[in-house]
Order: structure tokens, then sequence, then C-alpha cells
């Protein structure tokens, strides 16, 4: 089932959280067990990093209190042992925080000595890039989070029944194109050449937090990006190498674009104006952002379609 969303804004930042919380919320029948958004805002000239610090499951409350604040000053002094020089550090809840830092070196060495501490998870790392995933519908992570008040200029987001695997965080999408900066998917459908390219990918020396098939996807465009492809050539060149019935939503620092396999079996509907792109498993969720009446249509089988911000 599930439920995926995008929407990209042409004339400068919007309330792009509270936005794509409407359009979520209202697929809230395609997948209630989780939540998740991929938000971009201003791009800086440091990085952001949105990371979960531990798992609470069977954790008694007496003990994560001092597990989650040791691990936060871990976190602060691995990023500066590395040269990183940290900005700020808020809480985005009790089990995750958001780090804005100046750094210039290689972002794999960072997140790799991060997650070397025990139940803390880099969910993003980029200029613009935040990364936001919870369990509850759109309404409560929002809340949580206090995503209405995010300002950005394009977006992405995921509505979870969990079917394969378990309701928790690490399976809930987005997933951020580990260790590439700013690149982030969400995806309906299913991969069936998924363990062939899990392993090759682990072989040119990439992780992967889950088992889910979209973690791939959004690796394989990133590694194309860095060799020098278009994010429009990359999911193009996906249409070919990636077998399955699916369709995905691909973010980048400055561009979102949709991509449809050949048999185009998934579901998605697209809305086209001036001022913004919103596109959606359902037009339900488009129609709650757009307030006038409005026309869509279905991307073609075997498209691709990019738009920059």
């Amino acid at each position: 089932m599930c439920g995926i969303a995008g929407l990209i804004y042409r004339d400068g930042p919007r309330p792009i959280g509270r936005d794509l919380t409407l359009m979520l919320q209202s697929m809230k029948h395609r997948g209630p067990d989780s939540t998740g958004y991929a938000l971009y805002g201003p791009p800086g000239d440091g990085y952001v990093m949105r990371a979960t610090l531990a798992d609470g499951n069977g954790v008694p409350h007496f003990e994560l209190h001092d597990m989650l604040q040791r691990h936060r000053a871990e976190v602060q002094r691995r990023l500066r042992s590395l040269g990183a020089r940290v900005e700020d550090v808020s809480d985005a809840t009790e089990y995750a925080i958001t780090v804005k830092f100046a750094y210039d070196g290689d972002l794999k060495t960072i997140a790799d000595y991060l997650e070397d501490i025990r139940g803390v998870e880099v969910l993003s790392l980029g200029h613009s890039l935040e990364i936001v995933k919870d369990l509850g519908d759109a309404e409560s992570v929002a809340a949580g989070y206090g995503l209405d008040a995010f300002q950005g200029s394009h977006a992405i987001g995921h509505v979870r029944m969990a079917t394969e695997s378990d309701v928790d965080i690490a399976n809930a999408h987005p997933y951020w194109a580990y260790p590439f900066s700013d690149v982030a998917v969400v995806h309906n459908g299913q991969l069936t050449n998924y363990f062939e390219w899990r392993r090759r990918l682990e072989r040119a020396g990439h992780r992967f937090q889950s088992e889910c098939d979209s973690e791939i996807i959004a690796v394989y465009l990133a590694e194309r990006m860095t060799g020098g492809d278009t994010l429009e050539a990359a999911m193009r060149r996906s249409l070919d190498e990636l077998d399955g019935v699916f369709t995905y939503i691909c973010v980048t620092e400055d561009a979102l674009g949709v991509a449809k396999d050949e048999l185009a079996a998934k579901p998605l509907v697209l809305y086209e104006a001036d001022d913004l792109v919103a596109l959606a498993s359902e037009e339900i969720a488009i129609r709650a952002v757009v307030g006038h009446e409005i026309d869509t249509y279905d991307p073609d089988e075997g498209e691709v379609m990019v738009w920059a911000r």
C-alpha cells in the first residue's frame, strides 16, 4: 500500500513542512505505521545533520536519559576530533538531534565514525537536506518535530504500512543516499534485483541502514551523479538497470524528479503550475494544498520528469 508525495515551490521558500504534512495526512489510510519527510531549507555554507541517539525499545527510562546525554556529548566530541566546527546542536525530540557544523573532509568518515557509537544513526547529512521520520501519522510526527515552522523550497514524504518488516524508524522512509550529500528517495513498489544491487554497492564500500529497496535506489542514483550523470540521466539509466514494479521520487539540493517503471503499475498523479509542482499517490493529497479546482494527470510508463527549484 504505502503512499508517496513530493512538492517543489518555484518562487522561493514556503512553509513546506506544513504543506507536506497536509498531503501526507490525507493519505493516512495508505500507511498509518510511520511517516517520513525529506525537507530542503535554504542551502548554507556548512552542513546540517539529523541523527537519532538511541533506540529506546527495551531500555529502562531511568537509564535511557543518561544514555542519550552521553551519546549527545560523544557525537559532538567525535565531530570536533575530525576537524568539524560545531556551530549549533538542538534537540529535535528526546531521541533525535540536529547538528549544524562546518567541515572540509569526507562525509563517509563522519557518518561511519558517529554510527560506531552504539545506537546512533545518521538520518541525513547535507547543506540543506533534513530527514525526519518516526512512528505515527503525519500530524503526530509533524507536531513532535515542529515541522509546521519549517521553511523550504522542496520536499518529499512517505506514509508506510509495514508489510514485510518491523514497525520501527529504521524501516521508515525516506532514505538518505549514504554517504552522498543532499540526496534522498521515497518509493512505492518493489525491486526484483535488490540483492544483486545491494551486493554491488556494498562491494563499492557503501553501507545500508535497512533492508529496504528504496535505500538501494537512493545510493544508486547518488553514485551515478557523483560519476558525472545529471539527476535526469541517472534516473533514466535506473529504468534499465533496476528491475521491478516501482514509482519513485528523488530529491537533490536543487531538484526533484520522478520515475515510473515501464509497467507503470504503481499510482502517481501530478499537478504543475507556474509556482509549484505537486505529485502524490492520490489526487486527494494534491488537493490538500492547492485551494482551487485543478487538473491532474498520470506520468506515462517509463517516464522520467525533473524540476529545479
